[in-house]
């Protein structure tokens, strides 16, 4: 069984004062039926890998650089994360690939090297809504999949969050019919090029104006295995309702 797995994604947000969520968070949730995760910006990960300490909640990175050193000013590297405490990077989210430009390939790249450094890769796709409007959603993730994900990618190391980027922090989402939908085609996709094995235990996470109040009706989706959440992941009394709602559908 895939151990369900609900994401938080603080994104450029959390100054040291906001650490204090993170206790909010374990106390809330001691002894969790799911895994939790929370990845703040990379000026925190470390302060947060130490406060969190052995209590089950993984810290990890938003980003990584492919290299493991070297004149790469600003960039940090996989095993910068690992160093500092991090379990789990986010690579590919739309905001990179938009603001910064990023291709299939150099997210290819990155989680090659997050593997090789032990960590979990959160690998983001989505469509934007031109692309949904014309229909070629399935398209764009299934390029989106052949190409960012690594072939050193195992159910242990690979988790896929589907991000439809017209949904993000925007308080729409898709029907539930069309999350199904990409949520089935990324397992067929997956266990055609892995195998079954691999296919079949890679979670698969919906992101996209995930709030307490629709989370439920979520996660009640065909191969929905949580959530990658983002401004409800800020303050620990929203997310909690959210991994409330995971915990009843695991």
């Amino acid at each position: 069984m895939r151990r369900k797995l609900a994401a938080g994604n603080w994104k450029m947000n959390g100054l040291s004062a906001q650490l204090d969520q993170l206790d909010a968070l374990t106390a809330a949730h001691p002894d969790p039926a799911v895994d939790l995760m929370i990845c703040p910006p990379a000026t925190l990960v470390g302060a947060a890998a130490a406060q969190v300490g052995n209590k089950p909640l993984m810290i990890g990175g938003q980003d990584c650089h492919p290299a493991a050193s070297g004149a790469h000013t600003g960039d940090v590297s996989a095993e910068m994360l690992v160093d500092a405490g991090a379990k789990a990077v986010i690579l590919g989210h739309s905001e990179r690939r938009e603001d910064h430009g990023e291709s299939d390939e150099l997210i290819r790249q990155k989680a090659r090297a997050a593997h090789e450094a032990g960590l979990i890769t959160v690998i983001c796709v989505g469509e934007s809504l031109e692309q949904r409007e014309a229909s070629n959603t399935l398209d764009i993730i299934g390029g989106q999949l052949a190409a960012s994900i690594p072939d050193n990618s195992t159910g242990a190391n690979l988790v896929v969050a589907y991000e439809p980027i017209w949904a993000i922090g925007t308080g729409k989402i898709p029907t539930l019919d069309q999350i199904g939908e990409v949520h089935d085609f990324i397992r067929a996709r997956l266990e055609r090029r892995f195998g079954a094995g691999v296919g079949r235990s890679t979670r698969l996470l919906y992101g996209g104006s995930v709030k307490p109040g629709n989370a439920a009706e979520i996660f009640a989706v065909s191969n929905v295995d949580g959530a990658l959440v983002g401004g409800a992941s800020l303050k620990a009394a929203d997310f909690t309702g959210i991994i409330a709602a995971l915990e009843a559908s695991a």
